[in-house]
Formats: C-alpha cells, structure tokens, sequence
C-alpha cells in the first residue's frame, strides 16, 4: 500500500500522541475531519497502523532485572526452531523471541523482580528449554534508545 505526504502528517501526529480524539488528530494534520478517519480507516485496512496499545512500564510495576539470553540451538533436530520457541512462549517472564541467522539461533528478554526470582526462573524454566546447545547472558544496565516513533 502507497501512502502520500498527508498520510505521513497523519501519521507523524498519531505517532506523536496516539490518544487524541479524531478531532484534534485532524486539526494537528491540517485536515478535516472526515479526510483524517478515512485516511486512518484505509491505513489500518492496508495493515500500516495494527492497533493501539497500551504501553505499560514493567519497571515502575517492580520488575528490576532485565536479561538478554542468546541460544544457539541444536540444529540435528528436525523441528528444535519450532519446539524451542513453543517451550519459550509458555514462560510468563519471557517478554521477547527473536530469531537471527548466524551464530546465535535465537534471543529471548526476561524479566523478573529481582536476582533470587531470576535464578529461579533461569534454573526452572530456561535451562528446561528443548534442543539448547550453547546459551549466552547479557545482563542490561541501562537502556539507552527506546523509541518506536518512525522517522516520517
């Protein structure tokens, strides 16, 4: 789906503040009303904007360790790609899987209050996930850039 120039604007003022009224978004815009909600009616339906969502800082909620734990898998079994990420889903304090091509297989983000409750869930559930060859810890400090805002 092609986009113009308006729906840029549309979409740089949705970014900016995605709580707006249509109204308000529209003025933002510069343009009417009904031209803003048909704009955003064809951008959803053409899968550019896939919802709104609620941000929620897992932080301020008492969550203080963040890990990034890298796999390799043991790729001699046909389906270890699709177990392994079946068995990760499944655990609750997992909050991102990607997959990569290259060394690392795959990464998973976890979460948890704080080192005693991490241990017990690398002990419990991640050392527990099917086909793992190699596994590599990366404790996060600080995050630096956390921005999903498009350059538009």
């Amino acid at each position: 789906m092609q986009i113009d120039d308006l729906d840029r604007r549309i979409l740089r003022q949705y970014q900016a503040d995605p709580g707006l009224s249509s109204a308000d978004l529209a003025a933002r815009a510069g343009v009417t009303p009904a031209t803003c909600w048909r704009r955003l009616e064809r951008m959803r339906a053409g899968g550019i904007i896939r919802g709104v969502e609620a941000a929620i800082d897992w932080r301020s909620l008492g969550w203080e360790v963040e890990v990034s734990l890298r796999f390799t898998l043991d790729k001699t079994a046909p389906r270890a790609f699709d177990e392994f990420i079946a068995a990760a889903r499944e655990v609750p304090e997992v909050i991102e899987i990607q997959t990569f091509l290259g060394q690392v297989d795959v990464r998973l983000n976890v979460i948890a209050r704080d080192m005693p409750h991490y241990q017990e869930i690398y002990r419990s559930r991640i050392l527990t996930l099917p086909h793992i060859a190699d596994l590599e810890a990366l404790m996060h400090v600080a995050v630096i850039k956390d921005e999903e805002t498009l350059p538009l």
